[in-house]
């Protein structure tokens, strides 16, 4: 039996760098993104074909497109995200701050998923990393408001993606994470990367066509938007 074909987007460090290490461990064939040369070796290292990619360069997303033409993607998780400046109110964001924020969060899942249409198949799952923080009927903090806008818009992205995906047999879902001990969750965040992770790999495994299209925490729970 051919080992299913796993790529992870933002694969460098944090989620990303655990969801390769878990699907690596369990057999899959994965292929993982990163920027720096030495993250590259990293990935190696744990049995991954690493791919250089800067989703801010539309050069570098091109050319990640030519070396994967051909490849049939059994999950693509896009997992590359900043979080931007951590504002307590309705501060508004420097210029800057808003097209860096915007641009990773929302755009290059916008052309990813243009990007990778073409290599997913019936039964093929697509993922978004996503966050409780872009729910609009549950936000109750206007904190972090610029990240909540971004997560909003993808989740935006995601649910348009899976109307025309769907049609396919794709799967499409929003996926949040939880509150992980990562470089952007900090010391203080309540869950471990690799019980998150190991989370969303079974609502992964577990997402069937019903699932298309919805948000989901890492335990399974659906997240309204």
């Amino acid at each position: 039996m051919t080992a299913p074909t796993v790529l992870v987007v933002g694969a460098s460090r944090g989620i990303g760098l655990e969801f390769v290490r878990q699907y690596a461990a369990d057999g899959s064939r994965v292929i993982a993104t990163h920027r720096a040369p030495a993250d590259g070796e990293r990935l190696r290292r744990l049995g991954a074909e690493p791919q250089s990619l800067d989703v801010l360069d539309e050069a570098s997303l091109a050319a990640l497109g030519r070396r994967l033409a051909g490849e049939r993607l059994d999950l693509a998780i896009l997992s590359a995200g900043i979080f931007g400046p951590r504002t307590a109110g309705a501060e508004a964001p420097a210029a800057a701050d808003f097209d860096v924020v915007m641009r990773t969060n929302v755009l290059a899942p916008m052309r990813l998923i243009a990007l990778l249409a073409p290599l997913l198949d019936s039964g093929s799952r697509l993922a978004v990393l996503s966050s409780r923080m872009g729910s609009v009927s549950l936000m109750q903090s206007p904190s972090g408001w610029l990240y909540r806008a971004s997560k909003a818009a993808v989740n935006c992205v995601l649910k348009a993606a899976s109307i025309e995906l769907g049609g396919r047999g794709i799967v499409c879902t929003a996926l949040h994470p939880g509150w992980v001990r990562t470089d952007m969750g900090g010391a203080a965040a309540d869950i471990e990367v690799a019980d998150s992770v190991a989370g969303m790999r079974r609502v992964l495994a577990a997402a069937g066509a019903s699932a298309n299209g919805r948000f989901f925490g890492h335990d399974g729970s659906e997240i309204a938007w």
